[in-house]
């Protein structure tokens, strides 16, 4: 089933509301969950009010969207359609049972829609402002997708130039690494990238390498994180590999004083990252 050219238009049409769980849309939308028909299709699910809303904010075209009013949550929906709509979106209602069918969310808010994915290479990815040092966050292995959402929301409020994912175990189009992120999945630069690649082009481009381990003697607040540079966080269950323990120009360590030998992932990123925020605007 093709997305997009017999979509019903929500402006100035009054069409059919889909009302059956066995409907050729309601069935996809279902399917779209899993990973292979997302890939195949080369979309991604995008669910919830203020996800579209920066999706759209973004430029992204969206392929189709699905409302339905019964579970809205607010007053501001029939202006996102509107807003979607001038953008060409075509706009299908859903009844209730429906939407809760293709809903991901248990709670849903009445809104979902289709987008493109999209494939950036490290040679796509943009030059800091004139002035500005590389900032990049280097990710490796990430197996959660909540996990990386959340990394994705912490890289843009820290003002990352881009996040890159290297050797993903997650798939970055999940629908939890949209809903995570709030939807900053739209405005930070992603690319995903073999290590080995990463550590050869970041080289390259004198950005020094910066790796956390619990087996660091050096503290993260104690290494200077000015500069051009890139930030190397490891997955949830083992770390960072060999490969960035050993290509690293510095490794670091968060203290923990309790029994834990280690912080949640992204928690590790976001306090990482305010000191790598701290030590470059004092230098400003």
């Amino acid at each position: 089933m093709s997305f997009g050219p017999h979509s019903v238009s929500c402006v100035g049409v009054a069409e059919a509301v889909i009302s059956s769980l066995q409907n050729p849309r309601v069935k996809q939308l279902v399917r779209l969950r899993d990973r292979r028909p997302r890939d195949e299709a080369g979309v991604l699910l995008v669910e919830g009010y203020r996800e579209i809303r920066r999706a759209l904010e973004k430029g992204i075209r969206l392929t189709e969207l699905y409302h339905c009013p019964g579970w809205y949550l607010g007053e501001n929906e029939p202006a996102l359609l509107a807003q979607a709509a001038a953008a060409g979106t075509p706009c299908i209602e859903l009844s209730r049972d429906a939407f809760a069918k293709v809903a991901y969310r248990e709670r849903p808010d009445g809104l979902l829609a289709v987008a493109p994915q999209w494939r950036l290479g490290l040679d796509d990815l943009p030059a800091p402002a004139p002035g500005r040092d590389p900032f990049l966050l280097v990710v490796e292995g990430i197996e959660k997708p909540g996990n990386l959402g959340t990394i994705l929301r912490s890289a843009d409020a820290a003002g990352c130039d881009a996040v890159i994912v290297c050797d993903p175990v997650t798939d970055p189009f999940n629908p939890n690494v949209v809903r995570a992120s709030t939807g900053v999945l739209f405005s930070v630069p992603l690319v995903v990238a073999e290590s080995a690649l990463v550590r050869a082009w970041l080289r390259a481009r004198g950005i020094r390498t910066v790796a956390t381990t619990p087996a660091a003697t050096r503290l993260y607040s104690d290494a200077d994180l000015r500069g051009p540079l890139a930030v190397v966080m490891g997955s949830e269950q083992y770390g960072l590999s060999e490969f960035w323990l050993r290509e690293a120009a510095e490794p670091v360590r968060i203290p923990m004083a309790g029994q834990a030998d280690s912080l949640n992932v992204a928690m590790a990123t976001l306090i990482t990252l305010f000191e790598a925020v701290r030590q470059r605007g004092a230098r400003a």
